[in-house]
């Protein structure tokens, strides 16, 4: 009798797994070769394998680091400095303008750059 809710230690290909992050598989192939996820096996053919579990939890990270830049970037735009800003997230002055750069145009002390 099958159950209705995903086993969370099914194993995915590359395509399944990428499908699920929104990702291409050579995006996929890149962060296994990186460490950003890692490959729970290999078949005997040399194919990686990925447990449903990990890329759910690396979707869950990645979804909740987008929403901190676009929050980030709509307090930045209502003024808010950027000292302000990575204080109310608790990072880095260096990390959160790395994160307002790819978000929003940054102003400079007089103005906007």
């Amino acid at each position: 009798m099958s159950s209705a809710i995903p086993d969370f230690d099914d194993l995915l290909t590359p395509r399944e797994a990428a499908a699920l992050l929104g990702v291409r598989t050579t995006t996929l192939a890149r962060w296994a070769r990186d460490g950003i996820i890692k490959p729970s096996l290999h078949t005997p053919g040399g194919h990686r394998r990925y447990r449903r579990g990990e890329v759910l939890a690396l979707r869950t990270a990645n979804t909740t680091e987008r929403q901190i830049g676009e929050d980030a970037a709509r307090l930045y735009d209502q003024g808010w400095s950027i000292r302000r800003v990575a204080a109310e997230f608790g990072v880095s002055y260096g990390m959160m303008r790395r994160i307002l750069i790819e978000q929003t145009a940054l102003r400079d002390r007089g103005g906007w750059l």
